[in-house]
Parts: structure tokens; C-alpha cells; sequence
């Protein structure tokens, strides 16, 4: 008997080194770690407003000041995709219980492979959402549309594809709001403001981030 239980205490802990093991190598798993460990060593706010999604919200990093008159937080994380977001859930959204959530993701499932359309894009995002809507039926949701980053223009029929199947996803959806920032971070020529974005042609610059401002802020709840 006591044999028996010390095989099944020892598969026990096999398994499980092997589950850590194979949740290690998951994308963007430290940075998850850390926000776990940046929640334990100080309680994250409640009732605030939660930003998540992509590298464009990670790198956002004064978000509590540019929105003094709210408590944010900020969960970007990598250079994640829908798939990433719905994969960790549970650990960027729903442990917050969050007034409010603002998403910017979509951009990175384009560009992730030439197999990736509008359509698989807004089916993602359409899942993701449906997950928001068990754990909290009611949470505003506001999705800030995918922008045009020069460095992937050449993306830009498939991008502009996802954003409109999204908004009218979203038309038909109680508490959401979609924030076009496509069409303001355009040149009169219709192509993208060189200057809205670093040198990287990707990530924005401090004037991209105040068009986001602008059009966000507006929508933010009280």
C-alpha cells in the first residue's frame, strides 16, 4: 500500500514539473509571471480601468497621467496576438474585475503569417469577447481599431478588413465602443503620419499617443 502511494505521489509530481515545463515555454509566459508577482507585492486598484492587448498599450507607460481622473492599469504585454490575450485571460483580465476594459490587439495576428485574414481576426476577437461577456456581462468594453503602422503597409487591406468587421461586430453589442484611430493617423495623401510613429515605423511616437488620447479618453467612465 505504501509502495502504491509513493508511485502515485511521484507520477504526481512528474506531471506536474511536466505541465510547468510545457506552460514555460509558452509565449510571453515571464511576462505574465511578472504581473503576477508585481499584483502580490502591491494589491492592484479596484474599480479601475484596464488597458490590455499588444506592445502599443505595454509601451503606453504613462498611462495613469495621461488619465489622471482614473485609476488605470496597465496589462500590454510582448508583442501579443488575440490568440495570446484569450489564452491568458484569466491572468490580464478577469482577475482584475475591471470597471472598464480598453483593448488595442489584432495588429500582430496580421502580421504573424500571410495566412491570417480580416476574417480569422474578427472570429478571434469575436471569441475573446464572448469570454469577457461570461465572466462579466456587463464590463463597457471599448476596442481602439487597429492603426496603420507604416512599417506593415503593406498589411493595410487586410487591416482595414479586420476593423471594419469589428466595429460592426461591435454595433451590435451593449457597453462597447469602437475607436477609430486608422483614419486620423493618415496623411493628406491617405498613407501614414511618418511622424506618429519612432523609427522602428511600428510603435508610436508621443504624438501618436496623444491622437489615441484624444479619441479614447471621451469614452472613459467615471
Amino acid at each position: 500500500m505504501k509502495n502504491r502511494l509513493t508511485k502515485v505521489l511521484l507520477s504526481f509530481f512528474i506531471l506536474q514539473s511536466f505541465i510547468i515545463h510545457a506552460q514555460e515555454g509558452l509565449p510571453f509566459w515571464n511576462e505574465i509571471q511578472a504581473f503576477k508577482k508585481e499584483d502580490s507585492l502591491k494589491q492592484p486598484a479596484k474599480n479601475a480601468i484596464l488597458f490590455t492587448g499588444s506592445s502599443s498599450i505595454r509601451l503606453w507607460k504613462d498611462l495613469q497621467q495621461v488619465f489622471p481622473n482614473h485609476t488605470i492599469i496597465n496589462r500590454g504585454f510582448g508583442g501579443s496576438s488575440l490568440t495570446d490575450m484569450i489564452r491568458y485571460a484569466d491572468d490580464i483580465i478577469f482577475r482584475y474585475n475591471a470597471k472598464q476594459l480598453v483593448i488595442y490587439c489584432g495588429e500582430n495576428d496580421i502580421a504573424s503569417s500571410d495566412t491570417v485574414t480580416g476574417e480569422m481576426v474578427n472570429r478571434r476577437f469575436q471569441k475573446l469577447f464572448s469570454m469577457i461577456r461570461e465572466q462579466q456581462p456587463n464590463v463597457p468594453v471599448v476596442f481602439i481599431s487597429i492603426k496603420p503602422s507604416p512599417s506593415r503597409w503593406h498589411l493595410r487591406t487586410k487591416m482595414v478588413k479586420a476593423n471594419s468587421l469589428i466595429k460592426k461586430f461591435l454595433a451590435t453589442k451593449k457597453n462597447t465602443r469602437f475607436v477609430d484611430v486608422w483614419k486620423p493617423m493618415l496623411n493628406k495623401a491617405g498613407t501614414p503620419e511618418e511622424d506618429l510613429f519612432v523609427e522602428d515605423k511600428l510603435h508610436m511616437s508621443a504624438k501618436g499617443y496623444a491622437i489615441w488620447k484624444q479619441k479614447t479618453e471621451p469614452l472613459l467612465i467615471n
